[in-house]
């Protein structure tokens, strides 16, 4: 057994540049797992420094010097966001309390509803079963909802920790823009000097995530704003929040709309019932949806990952156990990472050539 075990071993790692690869990728995975915690403003400052890479290209292109192009960009981009969040926050803020308030009624409405289903359905519905479920789910609601009411010590915490990062990240962003080459050309110093094979593999990772982050928020602020239009015109009840709670939904592929969905309908249900104004909303909800998955995805993703539904799912699950936001967040690239290691991996054939390539040498 063992000897069948080196003998692969030979087989597959006998090329340093796979053995360099395969350091890097270990070394990278441990890092993230052991100090995601600590790295956090770091990742959030990469996310961002991707998103904000174009338009400090765009600039350039332009004629703008690279630090002034990278000066204009941050400054534009926290602006926006100030505003943003002084604008929208406190409005999702009130709406999500008002939400939280107000679910024991929602409850007690659906608890009316299906009561009255056993007129019609005697032998399938046991009501006190649905009775005590309502029941069970109202009291931790209102538990849920007075915990967050409250104002602790930790949260006092939790404050000081976002505005400390909120200050750290524009600082790391602004250095990642403006000498993104230096800091890759000192990494590529630690690095192994056998690096074909990652050196392929980083570079093809590298368009795949700024494709990736890049169309993932235009995806968000699209969406949000075309749900945000019928809800409001119809006047929904908590429109904003459940719209950005639907542009959210697209970073969980295929599983997010589900769960997006069904507080949608139950708030509209409870709204106005089986009525036409919910028939409405309804079929303007799923046209949208329709038009998100046709039109608007395979144009803001129009590079093919070509990866199977099952394992797009399968990736969330495993990255998203792992590490959580982010792993959910990175679930498709890392999934394109795992494809593009197999794809870069030298087959038996590639291996036996470069051996040959060097007994020749020699």
């Amino acid at each position: 057994m063992l000897k069948l075990f080196i003998e692969w071993y030979k087989k597959r790692f006998s090329d340093p540049h796979v053995v360099s690869l395969m350091i890097v990728i270990i070394v990278l995975f441990f890092i993230i797992y052991f100090f995601n915690k600590i790295l956090l403003p770091i990742l959030i400052a990469i996310v961002l420094s991707y998103l904000l890479d174009r338009p400090v290209n765009y600039l350039q292109q332009k004629k703008v010097p690279h630090t002034l192009a990278v000066v204009i960009v941050l400054l534009v981009f926290m602006l926006v966001g100030l505003a943003g969040m002084m604008i929208l926050l406190p409005l999702i803020w009130q709406q999500g309390v008002s939400l939280i308030t107000n679910i024991p009624t929602m409850l007690n409405f659906a608890n009316k509803f299906i009561t009255s289903l056993p007129e019609h359905y005697p032998e399938l519905i046991d009501v006190g079963l649905f009775d005590s479920i309502i029941q069970g789910i109202t009291s931790k609601v209102v538990q849920t909802g007075n915990s967050l009411l409250q104002f602790s010590i930790s949260s006092l915490f939790g404050l000081v920790s976002v505005v400390i990062n909120a200050v750290l990240v524009p600082i790391i962003m602004f250095f990642l823009l403006k000498d993104k080459s230096k800091i890759w050309g000192y990494c590529s110093k630690a690095l192994p000097k056998n690096r074909t094979i990652l050196n392929k593999v980083a570079t093809e990772m590298d368009q795949q995530i700024s494709n990736y982050i890049v169309g993932n928020v235009l995806h968000i602020i699209i969406l949000s704003v075309c749900v945000y239009i019928p809800f409001w015109y119809f006047g929904l009840d908590y429109g904003l929040l459940l719209a950005v709670l639907v542009g959210l939904s697209v970073l969980i592929p295929y599983i997010g709309i589900i769960i997006s969905s069904i507080p949608v309908v139950l708030i509209a249900l409870s709204q106005w019932g089986f009525t036409a104004q919910f028939s409405y909303l309804i079929f303007f909800y799923i046209l949208i949806q329709a038009l998100d998955g046709n039109l608007l995805v395979p144009y803001l993703f129009s590079e093919k990952l070509n990866l199977h539904p099952l394992v797009i799912i399968v990736a969330v699950i495993i990255f998203g156990g792992l590490w959580g936001f982010w792993g959910v967040f990175f679930a498709i690239p890392l999934a394109t990472l795992v494809k593009a290691i197999i794809n870069a991996w030298p087959n038996l054939e590639e291996i036996n050539n470069i051996k040959n390539e060097k007994k020749q040498i020699k």
